[in-house]
């Protein structure tokens, strides 16, 4: 502990940052910065995180997944197409800009052009504005989950994103690439930031002019540094270095229950940790037999109780208990001697080579579960080259489908199943943003087809019905390998009041957050 605390210490010392913090200024250690300051340039868990300490959405998600108003105070619906939101007046971008209804339309239709967001705003004809603060959103056809979608909505700042700079279009969003909005920020958020160096540090200042003034959140200074690994970012907790953590491992967990004046604060998740089987660059995953030999072949019982010392659920499909289109008969499988006789089936006795990848810092003890994968293949004659890394390196990666089995959570963007299935196991199809995030290259017609009428049925009895059976469908299939749901755990000094700002969507509302 001293080894380690000494070595954080000379390296916080070397950004500049100060070990002392007042009841307002705190330091926040994640296991990784977000990667860019745009927030429609990836959808991902960092990014929202960062959305909501810069911007505001028009409403978002309570921890009980209730709605409460943020920059729209009031909504309704018009009729089955159309809702109409009421935006919150006086508003002000860190720019000085003062929102309108037509930094909404303007958001709105840049989310569409954007490869991450285009399949959650698909169901939408446009977004009308009425007056400067009243604004309606249309869509092609009765839709169920428009409060969902409208939590993804943060309004940006229109003028100051619009126009050129060194002749290149402000507004223009790049992924993995360097525009004016990844090093730009104008939001409507509790922070502006002060300072930016990536992979390095964030400094976050309050916002003066933030508009919730019934925010019961008096952090003035926040100072985001990202610490890679477990045993250092707890290190640094203990020690006093910062003030909080995320995640805690599950193998440090009791040294935070035991450390005096430090607090653990857990959460049930719903991410869902998933492989997929890359259809395209192996021959061998196209048959079935061979995809429902490797679901056999991974323990994920021994996972979530060996790696994950129970800190996660065990899955045995996309959307958790509580989800519309949960299958209580769809349970985890592991059977070796199952998995055996299908790859003799298949005509793959003797197994076969193919490609993994995974995160090293992105899920909770990403590497080892992708090894301890690798190890439960090679009992069924399957050699696995595996490559870990960091995240920044593995989302372009990933973005390519570069290897024959990708790792990849996903935490539903709309509390619901159907949602997995949009950007997982849906067909790939790039003007619509359907199954962006499906390296499998799995492809079934009829859950296509499911999918797109549970996502116009406002029945729930009915929706229910047929998202479930798109997880019959793909448990059958094998479409894709569930691991497990993905627990959540913060550790704090016991002067942050972490609680109430924490959630299962994992972007804790940091702009509430209250230091004793």
């Amino acid at each position: 502990m001293k080894f380690l605390k000494t070595k954080l210490a000379v390296a916080l010392l070397a950004t500049g940052l100060s070990f002392a913090s007042s009841a307002a200024d705190i330091t926040v250690a994640y296991d990784s910065d977000p990667v860019t300051l745009d927030p429609h340039e990836q959808l991902s868990g960092g990014v929202l995180q960062m959305s909501h300490m810069l911007f505001d959405p028009l409403v978002r998600f309570t921890q009980s997944y209730d709605f409460e108003p943020r920059l729209a105070e009031k909504w309704e619906r018009v009729d089955d197409n159309t809702f109409r939101f009421t935006l919150r007046q006086g508003v002000k971008f860190h720019s000085g800009n003062t929102m309108t209804a037509d930094d909404v339309v303007w958001t709105f239709n840049r989310l569409k052009d954007s490869q991450d967001f285009k399949a959650v705003f698909s169901p939408y004809e446009k977004l009308v504005k009425i007056d400067d603060y009243t604004i309606e959103l249309v869509s092609y056809k009765p839709y169920p989950l428009v409060l969902q979608t409208a939590t993804y909505l943060f309004p940006m700042d229109s003028k100051f994103y619009s126009g050129d700079m060194d002749g290149k279009d402000k507004s223009e969003i790049i992924k993995h690439g360097n525009s004016f909005a990844s090093t730009h920020v104008s939001g409507t958020g509790p922070f502006i930031i002060e300072s930016r160096e990536q992979g390095v540090k964030i400094v976050f200042d309050r916002f003066d002019d933030y508009w919730d003034k019934q925010s019961p959140g008096n952090v003035d200074k926040l100072t985001l540094v990202p610490i890679k690994e477990n045993a250092t970012r707890v290190a640094a907790l203990l020690s006093g270095d910062v003030d909080m953590i995320y995640p805690v491992a599950p193998n440090d967990q009791k040294r935070v229950i035991d450390t005096k004046n430090i607090e653990l604060t857990t959460i049930s998740g719903t991410r869902i940790i998933t492989l997929q089987m890359n259809q395209s660059s192996n021959e061998a995953l196209k048959d079935v037999r061979v995809r429902q030999a490797i679901v056999y072949a991974i323990n994920n019982e021994a996972i979530v109780k060996k790696i994950m010392k129970g800190f996660a659920t065990t899955a045995g499909q996309q959307g958790p208990e509580g989800y519309a289109g949960y299958d209580a008969d769809l349970v985890p499988r592991y059977d070796l001697k199952k998995a055996k006789a299908l790859m003799k089936e298949a005509g793959y006795e003797d197994g076969f080579k193919l490609s993994m990848m995974a995160p090293n810092n992105r899920y909770v003890n990403d590497a080892q579960i992708a090894q301890a994968t690798a190890s439960m293949l090679a009992k069924i004659g399957i050699t696995v080259d595996l490559k870990t890394m960091p995240k920044a390196q593995y989302w372009p990666e990933f973005d390519k489908c570069a290897a024959d089995i990708m790792m990849i959570g996903w935490h539903s963007d709309t509390e619901d199943s159907a949602n997995f299935s949009e950007f997982l196991t849906m067909t790939r199809d790039a003007e619509t943003g359907k199954g962006a995030y499906n390296c499998g290259h799995y492809s079934n017609p009829k859950v296509d087809e499911l999918v797109n009428q549970s996502n116009s049925e406002t029945d729930p009895v009915k929706r229910a019905e047929m998202l479930k059976e798109v997880e019959d469908i793909l448990y059958n299939e094998a479409a894709f390998v569930p691991l497990h749901w993905q627990n959540l755990a913060w550790g704090a000094k016991s002067s942050l009041n972490l609680s109430p700002v924490v959630n299962a969507m994992n972007f804790p509302y940091l702009g509430d957050l209250v230091v004793k």
